[in-house]
């Protein structure tokens, strides 16, 4: 490992910061002996703070109807052969009791901007999941909404929500999305929620079309000054029915060496090793705990709907990222020296020394 890179990850251990041009010179100078040693101090700072465990959320796809038309994802509304749905908030319901009975202990409700769920929706669904199961957390990732949506949805009692970035450049987040998506409201929303006291998920994806690691080195920087309490990052991964069908797909090393960078800056993050990355490789999710990553959510949805919330192509959906196989993957997490934790799994405001 060359002097330099050494010396920027040492730099970036002890303070947990460093500027953006140092950022992209550590992208730009990485190897397999530099991605070795920021994996080892990354998983030195996990087990630190939470121990050898990962967190497993319950993932329940509520909806793959959305109103937005973002140029990467398999479920934007001009995509008309996609195959729609939207689960009853009795049929959300019924997943998380039987996540809960399968010893899950937070849910995450994901979907498209489906106006379907509204405020009042939302918050009687939340009441309800919480009343049956008062020590389960809810996570909600359902897109932008407006602050006081929020509020209410804070005072129902959501305790997370998960709202990607995708990007914290500008120009790289209007050639992503659509002309009426606007890069100020997404960061007004993620504002919003941390002021509300969500716990709050941001994240990118790596790879996608006209990414620089000039901007990776932004995102980056946006991590490290907006300090979320969760950060899911994932490799770009085309559909073949969006406008970057034919684009190349995103990188699991590089992703797997985002994540120890992102432990490194902020090391109480509750980091997912991300579906896509297991699409992508199959030892995608081991790859990315070996690099620091202390989240998995295996899918809970209804087994009749999940190939149809098709982000990108070829999603795994129905096998061992089964909620129903747990213990196929507590074998998985065994085998790179971790265990599995079915605790809420909050993040934690204060670090243990």
């Amino acid at each position: 490992m060359k002097n330099e890179m050494r010396a920027l990850i040492d730099k970036l251990i002890s303070e947990h910061r460093l500027s953006t041009e140092e950022y992209e010179a550590l992208l730009l100078g990485r190897d397999e002996e530099t991605a070795a040693y920021l994996a080892a101090a990354a998983v030195s700072e996990r087990d630190r703070l939470y121990g050898p465990k990962v967190f497993v959320r319950g993932l329940i796809e509520i909806s793959n109807i959305c109103k937005n038309d973002c140029n990467y994802c398999g479920i934007r509304r001009s995509n008309r052969s996609c195959e729609r749905y939207r689960l009853t908030p009795e049929e959300i319901a019924a997943c998380a009791d039987e996540g809960y009975t399968l010893g899950f202990r937070t849910v995450v409700l994901q979907g498209g901007e489906d106006a379907f769920f509204t405020d009042e929706v939302l918050v009687n669904l939340v009441h309800a999941i919480k009343t049956e199961h008062p020590d389960m957390a809810v996570t909600l990732s359902l897109g932008e909404r407006t602050r006081e949506s929020y509020r209410k949805l804070r005072e129902a009692g959501v305790d997370r929500y998960l709202l990607r970035h995708e990007t914290a450049n500008r120009e790289h987040y209007r050639s992503l999305h659509p002309a009426e998506m606007d890069y100020d409201n997404r960061m007004r929303c993620l504002r919003d929620l941390k002021e509300l006291g969500f716990q709050t998920g941001c994240g990118f994806m790596v790879g996608s079309p006209n990414q620089t690691m000039r901007h990776l080195a932004e995102d980056l920087s946006f991590i490290e000054s907006f300090r979320p309490e969760m950060c899911g990052i994932g490799p770009f991964l085309p559909h073949h029915a969006t406008p970057y069908a034919d684009m190349p797909a995103g990188s699991a090393e590089l992703t797997c060496y985002l994540l120890s960078i992102l432990r490194l800056i902020h090391p109480a993050l509750l980091l997912p090793a991300t579906t896509a990355l297991g699409t992508l490789h199959p030892q995608g999710r081991e790859l990315g705990i070996r690099a620091g990553a202390n989240v998995l959510m295996p899918n809970l949805s209804p087994v009749r709907v999940r190939k149809q919330y098709e982000l990108y192509d070829n999603k795994i959906c129905t096998g061992e990222e089964s909620a129903q196989c747990l213990r196929c993957l507590e074998v998985r997490v065994q085998s790179v020296g971790c265990e599995i934790d079915r605790g809420r799994g909050d993040f934690l405001p204060e670090a243990p020394t």
